[in-house]
């Protein structure tokens, strides 16, 4: 099943470090052939470049697939898919600045395009780069499929456990994201 392919990445835009102080630049761009991140990584002050989507509404089902699938051409960096839920949990996940996203690494060749998959089993919750188990009542987090909001393209010196990105690397980035599939 296809989630968004070529221009349909219209309304991505770029989300950067620099909304905490830090110094990337990074822009989106949307043609035919897809979404196109290209940025500047500074690591110091914050070390992350985005594209993320607009808000789904409504949410996007996926309840009847078990991983997504990326069509890209990498620069040989280390990346991560981080995915936000509508919060089934009376909404208590929407009061955290930032949110929860669930989050996993994949890493890209320079060596021409490419097909990534990534299980939903592999999706980790996390809260700015900050991986964590349950919310601050205890109760416990469970992706849900059903209820998708937003997808993001990071690249960030955090991996998805919260420790240093062993794909990491400051300086010129270029990322072509051609689709996102969800499959079974």
């Amino acid at each position: 099943m296809q989630v968004v392919s070529g221009d349909g990445f219209s309304g991505w835009h770029a989300l950067n470090d620099t909304v905490m102080g830090g110094r990337s630049s990074g822009s989106c761009s949307v043609s035919s052939r897809g979404l196109r991140l290209e940025a500047e990584v500074v690591e110091q002050g914050g070390g992350f470049v985005s594209c993320r989507s607009p808000v789904f509404s409504p949410p996007l089902d996926l309840s009847d697939q078990a991983a997504f699938e990326l069509e890209l051409q990498g620069d040989g960096r280390h990346y991560k898919l981080a995915v936000a839920c509508a919060d089934g949990v009376a909404g208590l996940t929407e009061l955290i600045p930032g949110g929860v996203r669930w989050v996993a690494n994949f890493a890209t060749s320079a060596d021409g395009p490419c097909r990534l998959r990534i299980p939903f089993e592999q999706l980790r919750p996390s809260i700015r780069a900050k991986p964590i188990d349950a919310l601050p009542l205890g109760l416990p987090l469970r992706f849900d499929a059903a209820r998708i909001t937003r997808l993001q393209i990071l690249h960030s010196k955090f991996g998805d456990d919260g420790s240093a990105n062993p794909g990491f690397r400051a300086g010129p980035l270029l990322l072509e994201l051609m689709a996102i599939h969800a499959v079974t």
